[in-house]
């Protein structure tokens, strides 16, 4: 892409060459920041975006108080009010949805249509939490007492913490703000280092809408390093909930440091996900759901598929249909619409990939397919792969482990039981997938023995989840759930409430407890 082209899709979205790394939310609510710079590298060319001048504790400070004053007010607008304002802010993405998306790939990689989808994503959550807004239902439950009546009622919890990866670097600020925001709650919004640009565009596209309705301060945001910002955002105690999205070394952290508060933590960690594929699948359905799921945004989802667990009577065939297509996927700049794979995030992550091949290998695995740094004419110093497809045993330390990379381990199996076993025997826990025309082995997948992960899916791939369904893992994908379902409650605080309408005192569980004297017939 020329730089002109680049020049316009930043100044379309207000971000400059040097920007502040703290914002409270309004057209005139950002900060004046003092600290070091953060430049902003594409991984298409390796060649500088944008700066972004760092947040410092006195900004924290002056951005959390902005919080806390505005959590005041918000909290006792009207859930359907705040749900106005969110189908604003929808509407705002929808006008920026092409230059919002551009930047996207320009800042993580991604292909043109995936960054365009998860600009769609925001818009999606945001239509989803307009709807909530008027269903923050509690439950009535009949008193054992006569003359009360029960009920739970749900509150705002107050300043909720978002820290976010790179990969998704908008989509997942969207999930925990626009819900929160319509449950009463203001946000604090801590984005990934590499990936700066994206979250200074979304406060400039939602700012005029927070200016609109007077609430500066409900959707913030603050960009610095661990000392500055991140670690006192894990042991503030005005944060009540701390929603963090990353690796599992990363979430480990983020639980211990909330946890010793006795804070609220809700963890997206790693993914270790698999595709069983059994004997009688269609395999020409199934090959599309791996390349997506393998091969999307570069091998760098928490979703990615990294197993496939195969059936060894068609293991053989459907390894020579994964090689064939492997090789007519189509690498380079991720903005041309033939492009279905872009580069890897940075160097870095080039290093990791060829060091876990190289594990894969030393441990007993066969490279079956690519694997290694490729140079693409025009974007020599992008951090650019061939997809890596390895012959493996489950049991491999790599195989065990999530590299962010486009590496697919082929893992053969004879039993549906011992497919299973295979799956399920990783530390991690987040999708998982079966292809199958079976219903019997679709139906032992979702059973109670069967996939042990937060989302299964049958004939579908382990990527791309629809935001209407909860969304989480287990095991050392940390157990939280975002997105659709009821996941809006883990953004409020319960009350059960009892009101005794008549003229005695009952106690609960028959308990007589009578200072008065009195005799009760």
């Amino acid at each position: 892409m020329e730089k002109q082209n680049i020049e316009a899709i930043l100044k379309d979205l207000g971000v400059k060459p040097v920007n502040s790394g703290a914002t409270t939310g309004s057209s005139q609510g950002w900060i004046n920041t003092t600290g070091k710079e953060l430049v902003s590298y594409s991984p298409i060319n390796g060649e500088p975006l944008a700066a972004v001048r760092q947040a410092g504790s006195a900004d924290y400070e002056a951005v959390m108080a902005k919080a806390q004053q505005a959590f005041v007010k918000f909290r006792m607008m009207p859930a359907p009010r705040r749900g106005e304002i969110i189908r604003e802010i929808a509407s705002a993405l929808r006008e920026k949805k092409e230059t919002l998306g551009a930047l996207v790939t320009l800042e993580t990689g991604k292909i043109k249509s995936e960054g365009q989808g998860e600009v769609q994503e925001m818009i999606d959550i945001a239509d989803f939490s307009v709807g909530l807004s008027r269903q923050l239902h509690g439950l009535t439950m009949h008193s054992e007492r006569p003359f009360h009546r029960m009920y739970e009622q749900w509150h705002p919890l107050g300043i909720i913490g978002i820290i976010t990866a790179f990969n998704f670097p908008v989509a997942v600020w969207s999930w925990n703000a626009l819900i929160a925001a319509v449950c009463g709650d203001v946000n604090l919004f801590k984005p990934s280092s590499k990936t700066p640009l994206t979250a200074i565009a979304v406060q400039n596209i939602i700012a005029p809408v927070v200016d609109r309705y007077d609430i500066d301060g409900v959707f913030n945001m603050i960009i610095g390093d661990r000392n500055e910002v991140g670690d006192p955002m894990l042991n503030d105690k005005r944060i009540p909930l701390i929603s963090a999205t990353g690796s599992t070394g990363m979430g480990i952290k983020v639980a211990t440091s909330v946890a010793a508060r006795l804070g609220r933590s809700l963890l997206e960690l790693g993914g270790n996900n698999a595709i069983i594929i059994t004997e009688d699948a269609d395999l020409d359905m199934a090959l599309r759901a791996v390349l997506f799921g393998a091969v999307g945004t570069a091998g760098q989802r928490c979703t990615s598929t990294r197993r496939i667990i195969v059936h060894r009577q068609i293991k053989e065939k459907f390894t020579a249909m994964l090689v064939h297509a492997y090789g007519q996927i189509r690498i380079g700049h991720p903005m041309a619409d033939d492009t279905l794979m872009g580069p890897l995030i940075d160097g870095q992550a080039q290093i990791n990939m060829m060091k876990a091949i190289e594990a894969a290998l030393s441990q007993g695995g066969k490279l079956v397919y690519g694997g290694g740094p490729i140079t693409v004419k025009g974007l020599e110093n992008g951090s650019f792969v061939t997809p890596a497809l390895i012959e493996a045993e489950n049991h491999y330390s790599i195989v065990q482990e999530e590299t962010f990379a486009p590496i697919m381990y082929i893992i053969g199996y004879d039993s549906f039981e011992e497919a299973l076993r295979l799956h399920n025997d990783v530390p991690q826990g987040l999708s998982s997938a079966v292809f199958t025309r079976s219903v019997k082995y679709q139906e032992e997948f979702l059973s109670h023995r069967g996939s042990d992960c937060g989302i299964a899916n049958v004939n579908i791939g382990t990527s791309g989840a629809e935001i209407g369904g909860a969304f989480g893992g287990e095991k050392e994908t940390g157990g939280g759930r975002e997105s659709g379902s009821d996941a809006w409650k883990i953004y409020m605080r319960r009350q059960t409430n009892t009101i005794n309408w008549g003229d005695e005192l009952p106690l609960a569980q028959g308990i007589v407890f009578d200072v008065s004297g009195r005799t009760h017939e």
